[in-house]
């Protein structure tokens, strides 16, 4: 009796166990921005910082458009790369959207940065000064050693030529992937992270690692004036929380504790402004994207699945794409 009994149990485990599904995102595969002249930009991101062009693409018609939401749309897509990081780079030839907000601080909930990994921060930022980028920060930071998170890490924020925001990052021996202490000759090593401005973590969780299926690796509280010269907030003070798939650059929660007058995402925003961004990831399955999706009350850029991709907004209306690998 006792051995049925086991084995009832070790079956009713199994059924279990099989019943679990894998995470919906299995991968970060590249992140995506519009920018106003591709050509302009394949030559900022490849001359400044190193990217590499992987391909180029020209799309339009019914399913493009029903993908991202704009009507009568033609896009030119260029895929960079730099080491194991992509980002996409889309410029519409139409219908040309709005420009980036000139007035947009690091607070405001739309906004997104890559941060681009560098072993030697003085020369990146020379390199930077010498091609006349816009300062975004004062000047690279060094974020304080009391803080155990984020002690020793370097940063500086820059713009690109249509405004988006950009970041160099440098980590001291203790921390960060240890990919980024190989040796090279390489003074841009690859991607690290994504950063995303929310208003709520907990909401922005049940996002990513509950529906998504991120794993939360950290957590840390940032202030002081290393912290507000890096993001120019002054008063600056925010949770961060950084989330990763099984492969690709993390993602990163900035969560302004103060100051509390950042702006929320503008609610006709569309894939062809220029301060879109899409964060996109790679699965299994799109159909089961999409029930999650709804179940969640996303709300969707896209129709629904197209191409085997569905494009969303988080909680705070950034946009992610979800496609089937």
């Amino acid at each position: 009796m006792r051995r049925r009994v086991l084995l009832v149990l070790v079956l009713f485990s199994a059924a279990l166990a099989g019943s679990e599904q894998p995470p919906l995102a299995q991968a970060v595969d590249s992140v995506g921005m519009t920018v106003s002249d591709l050509d302009r930009s394949i030559e900022f991101y490849s001359r400044v910082l190193s990217f590499e062009k992987v391909s180029e693409t020209e799309a339009e018609g019914a399913e493009r458009e029903r993908l991202q939401g704009v009507f009568g749309l033609r896009t030119r897509t260029a895929r960079m790369r730099l080491g194991e990081e992509s980002i996409e780079l889309t410029e519409f030839l139409a219908p040309k959207g709005r420009p980036f907000p000139p007035d947009t601080r690091a607070n405001d909930r739309w906004f997104q940065h890559i941060a681009i990994i560098t072993g030697d921060m003085e020369r990146a930022y020379q390199l930077l000064r010498k091609h006349k980028v816009r300062h975004a920060s004062a000047g690279p930071q060094r974020l304080p050693d009391w803080n155990k998170s984020a002690g020793g890490i370097r940063a500086f924020y820059f713009r690109d030529p249509d405004g988006h925001f950009l970041e160099i990052l440098s980590f001291p021996a203790d921390k960060g992937d240890p990919k980024w202490r190989r040796p090279t000759d390489k003074l841009f090593l690859g991607i690290d992270h994504t950063a995303i401005v929310i208003s709520d973590t907990d909401a922005s969780l049940r996002f990513y690692r509950d529906i998504l299926g991120l794993e939360v690796l950290g957590e840390s509280e940032n202030y002081g004036p290393e912290q507000e010269r890096l993001n120019n907030v002054f008063g600056a003070r925010l949770r961060i929380t950084t989330l990763r798939a099984a492969s690709g650059p993390g993602v990163e929660f900035l969560e302004y504790l103060a100051p509390g007058d950042g702006r929320p995402y503008p609610a006709d925003e569309k894939a062809n402004d220029l301060i879109h961004w899409q964060t996109r990831f790679r699965g299994t399955s799109a159909a089961r994207a999409e029930q999650d999706f709804r179940k969640f009350r996303s709300p969707f850029i896209s129709t629904g699945v197209v191409q085997r991709s569905i494009i969303v907004r988080d909680p705070d209306g950034h946009a992610i794409q979800f496609t089937e690998q």
